[in-house]
C-alpha cells in the first residue's frame, strides 16, 4: 500500500503579512543569525552596525579581545548610537553625549552626578547573545537559546575538514541580490537541486555532476540540511582547482536554518549565503566570497562573476516568478516529488524545510 502523499505548504505561508510578522517576532528572534566575520573588527574599537528581525544591533570588539553584540540603542531616550562601521574608543550617544565603554556599561554623561541616586553602574547596554563559529560571527536575540553545536551538531568541523585554510580566510567581496519574493521561497529555492539541470546550465555542467548530487537532513536531527555531489571532469570545470588537497574535487554545502550556508566549492573555495527578511514580498540575499586575508584572486573574482550572471540570475526569476504564483487564486499545492532512492530528482529537503517552516508558525 502506497504511503499518503506529502503536498507543499499553503500559499499563506509565504503570503500572509501576519505570518511574516509572527516570524519576525519569534523565529527570527530565537534562531541563529549571521552577523559578520571577525575580520571586519581586526582592533580593538572596531565596530559594525547591522539589523537582524528588524532590530538594529551592531557587533564591536572590546579591549579583552572579545567580539559583543549590543542592541544599537542608548539607556537614556533610545537614541541610536552607531552607523554603518568604524572605531571608537568609547562608544558616545550623539543625542546628549552618554558614554559607554567597550564592554557596554555606562561611564559617563553631562551632569548625572547632580542627580541624587544616580548609579552609573546599574546602566548597560543590553547585550545579544554572540557565537564565533569558524571566524563567522552569528547573534540570536534568545538569551535562552542553545549553542550552535547543539543547533548544527558537527557542522563547525565538518567545513574545517573541507577549508583547511578557514582560520585564515577574510571576505575578498559580498554579492547583494534583491529578490522580490518570501524569503521562504528563495531559501526552498536553494534547498533542492530539483531545478538545477533545466535552469543552470553553467552549475550543472561545468562545477558539479548533477547526477551525483543529493540534499539530506541531518540524521541526529539537527536543524542542518547537506548538499554533497562531485565536481565535474577537469576538461569541464569553468575554472581551475588544485586536486592535491583532500575533498577538493567535492562540492558540500551546509544549509543552516533558517537563514545561512556555507558552501564549499570544488578545489575548497569557501562561499556563503546569507538572507534578510524585508518584508512579506522582499528578502536581500548576501553571497560572500573568501580568499587568505580577503587577497585578489582572479580566479575567486572570475567565480564569483560567472555565479552573478548565471546561478544568481537564473534563481532571481525563478524566486519571483514563485512567489507571483503564490498569490494566484489557481494555485493549488501539489504533492512534493519524494523519491525513495532520494538523489537530485527528489524533495526530500523541503518535506524537511517545511516542516520546519510549519513548526515555526503553527507551533
Amino acid at each position: 500500500m502506497n504511503a499518503p502523499l506529502i503536498h507543499s505548504l499553503d500559499a499563506r505561508y509565504y503570503t500572509g503579512p501576519e505570518i511574516f510578522e509572527n516570524e519576525m517576532q519569534g523565529l527570527l528572534a530565537r534562531t541563529w543569525q549571521f552577523a559578520g566575520h571577525v575580520s571586519q573588527l581586526p582592533n580593538v574599537g572596531d565596530y559594525f552596525a547591522f539589523q537582524i528581525a528588524g532590530q538594529n544591533l551592531f557587533c564591536i570588539r572590546g579591549r579583552d579581545g572579545e567580539v559583543r553584540t549590543f542592541y544599537n540603542v542608548c539607556q537614556h531616550r533610545a537614541h541610536e548610537l552607531v552607523k554603518d562601521t568604524g572605531n571608537t574608543r568609547v562608544v558616545v550617544c550623539p543625542y546628549h553625549a552618554w558614554t559607554y565603554e567597550l564592554t557596554g556599561q555606562l561611564r559617563a554623561g553631562p551632569n548625572i552626578k547632580s542627580v541624587p541616586g544616580f548609579d552609573k553602574e546599574k546602566i548597560c547596554l543590553t547585550e545579544v547573545r554572540t557565537e564565533d563559529f569558524n571566524g563567522f560571527i552569528f547573534v540570536n536575540l534568545d538569551d535562552d537559546a542553545k549553542s550552535m553545536d547543539d543547533w548544527f551538531p558537527g557542522v563547525r568541523e565538518e567545513i574545517r575538514a573541507f577549508v583547511p585554510n578557514i582560520d585564515k580566510l577574510a571576505p575578498l567581496e559580498w554579492v547583494e541580490i534583491d529578490e522580490n519574493c518570501n524569503w521562504k521561497v528563495s531559501v526552498e529555492n536553494y534547498s533542492e537541486c530539483y531545478h538545477c539541470p533545466i535552469n543552470h546550465a553553467t552549475f550543472a555542467e561545468g562545477v558539479v555532476k548533477p547526477e551525483t548530487y543529493d540534499i539530506q537532513p541531518d540524521k541526529d536531527g539537527g536543524y542542518v540540511l547537506r548538499h554533497t555531489t562531485e565536481c565535474q571532469s577537469m576538461d569541464k570545470m569553468t575554472y581551475p582547482i588544485d586536486t592535491s588537497v583532500p575533498h577538493s574535487e567535492e562540492y558540500q554545502s551546509w544549509f543552516l536554518w533558517p537563514m545561512v550556508s556555507f558552501q564549499c566549492y570544488p578545489g575548497n573555495v569557501l562561499n556563503t549565503y546569507h538572507w534578510r527578511a524585508r518584508d512579506v514580498d522582499h528578502c536581500t540575499v548576501y553571497r560572500g566570497w573568501y580568499t587568505e586575508d580577503g587577497a585578489e584572486s582572479d580566479v575567486i573574482r572570475g567565480l564569483a562573476v560567472q555565479d552573478r550572471q548565471t546561478t544568481v540570475e537564473e534563481d532571481i526569476h525563478l524566486v519571483e516568478s514563485v512567489h507571483k504564483g503564490l498569490k494566484s487564486r489557481g494555485y493549488k499545492p501539489g504533492p512534493l516529488v519524494l523519491d525513495p532512492k532520494c538523489g537530485v530528482n527528489s524533495e526530500h529537503s523541503i518535506q524537511k524545510l517545511q516542516q520546519w517552516m510549519r513548526e515555526a508558525v503553527d507551533g
